[in-house]
């Protein structure tokens, strides 16, 4: 699966994953290979990546994610490590 967290700024992150969870404002979630597509708020949180480097954490204040073909693709409000 292949990650982007955009924000109005900058590109926080850009890579192949082997998973993802999310902080959804209706509680959290996983995507994991082969998701159903889906459009998704998120509340303030962490974004936790598993990738081959090992485990990446991003704070988000908000935003949106979208998962559709094993790409996925989060616009927020802001996000840091």
């Amino acid at each position: 699966m292949y990650l982007e967290i955009i924000t109005p700024d900058n590109k926080v992150y850009s890579g192949e994953i082997k998973n993802a969870n999310f902080p959804g404002t209706s509680g959290p979630f996983e995507i994991l290979l082969n998701h159903a597509p889906m459009i998704a708020n998120l509340d303030k949180g962490e974004i936790v990546v598993q990738s081959d480097k090992g485990e990446e954490r991003f704070f988000v204040d908000g935003g949106t994610v979208e998962v559709l073909n094993n790409n996925i693709i989060v616009l927020a409000e802001s996000a840091g490590k």
